[in-house]
């Protein structure tokens, strides 16, 4: 789960991560508001989105006088903005950060991620701030280092240090960047982080350190025990039809092509898309109904599907270990029957009562193409949609 800049700042000042003062805009005169409220002679008008890049899609101004301020929010409010991570068709600009400005000296990089290969939390940091990482990496890897965290003993204040004096913070400020180092991993443990990114971390003409931006996403399988983080959920910036899956417990995520997928099994799920690309077709959607799913549940599923105006076909892979074939078969049929299936099927159907599964199939009268294995049921319903 997503939160915007503004709410992660929140989270961090609540540990002690020194963060610039602003307050949120919901329109243009919210913002003149708060920047008559913060007082300071610069403020900066950020577009808030949930995408990096927008400063260089125009969403983020410097303000030198209140008369900026309102021509700016004017500007990015209700603007579309186009980023690397948006897409092409962007995002709707509905709120603004407005915040004081800051005398930036020099511009760093920290960020805190889950390393598969050594199943830890890993701190990673660099002195090339205001870069996307993977540009960083692309160009400059040596730039970027790293310090791999014991989860018993968590950072170590000697790491911190460590990594302050390689991304080369002036000594007098590298007791500070620890301080605001072991701040933020304190915060991604408590908070049940997948990524804190602050980029860029700042050093200030002050003598501050300090996060002039704020990324965190949370682990989704955490948000049950964190109800104060689930309230920062911003459902307009998220696909309507992942939001309605996540009301079923189903795993559900949006692509751009015109095949739905419904599958058991993140694994199988993610051959399936690819199978479908292999024999020239494009998934419209990742779908795991789970290993537990009921008729109602795969009705749902269905259901969500069909709601995607670019799916032409659909695809249908269940190999049933935990799952049972005629559960499957039940709820698509119950779905096709209520929404009025008028796109291709194709079904491949393997494990526990396949024979049943098959046999409702067969005499529910819907028209629903058999498949003997999952590279023939990619063919065939590549080949219907084309």
């Amino acid at each position: 789960m997503n939160i915007h800049e503004y709410q992660g700042k929140e989270v961090l000042k609540q540990y002690g991560v020194a963060v610039p003062e602003g307050k949120v805009a919901f329109s243009v005169d919210e913002a003149v508001e708060a920047a008559k409220a913060l007082g300071t002679p610069v403020v900066v008008v950020k577009a808030q989105i949930h995408a990096g890049g927008r400063g260089k899609a125009g969403g983020v101004k410097v303000a030198k006088s209140l008369d900026e301020v309102r021509t700016y929010a004017s500007e990015i409010l209700g603007k579309v903005l186009v980023t690397h991570q948006t897409g092409p068709e962007g995002k709707e600009v509905k709120r603004l950060l407005i915040e004081q400005g800051c005398d930036i000296k020099k511009e760093y990089y920290i960020g805190v991620v889950v390393d598969r290969e050594t199943g830890r939390v890993v701190m990673m940091g660099s002195e090339e701030g205001g870069t996307e990482i993977e540009e960083v990496a692309a160009h400059s890897p040596e730039k970027i280092f790293k310090e791999v965290i014991d989860p018993a003993i968590g950072l170590q204040v000697f790491q911190a240090r460590k990594l302050a004096y390689a991304i080369n913070i002036p000594n007098e400020l590298v007791n500070k960047a620890v301080k605001f180092m072991i701040a933020l991993y304190t915060a991604f443990v408590e908070k049940d982080c997948s990524i804190a990114e602050i980029n860029p971390l700042v050093v200030t003409g002050d003598g501050n350190v300090m996060a002039l931006d704020a990324k965190l996403n949370f682990d989704s399988n955490a948000l049950y025990r964190r109800k104060d983080i689930v309230a920062l959920r911003d459902l307009e910036e998220e696909d309507a039809k992942e939001i309605e899956a996540s009301k079923y417990d189903l795993s559900y995520i949006a692509l751009e092509g015109n095949i739905g997928c419904m599958v058991n099994g993140a694994g199988l799920a993610m051959a399936t898309m690819d199978i479908i690309k292999y024999y020239g077709g494009d998934p419209a959607n990742f779908l795991d109904v789970g290993g537990g799913a009921t008729k109602e549940k795969v009705t749902e599923a269905f259901k969500i599907i069909l709601s995607d105006e670019n799916v032409k076909g659909i695809f249908v892979n269940i190999f049933g270990g935990i799952m049972r074939c005629d559960v499957i078969a039940e709820g698509v049929i119950a779905a096709a029957k209520e929404l009025g299936l008028d796109r291709p099927l194709v079904v491949r159907l393997e494990g526990t009562n396949v024979d049943l599964g098959k046999k409702m199939l067969n005499e529910s009268g819907l028209n629903i193409v058999a498949a003997d294995s999952m590279a023939d049921g990619a063919q065939k319903i590549v080949a219907l949609v084309k």
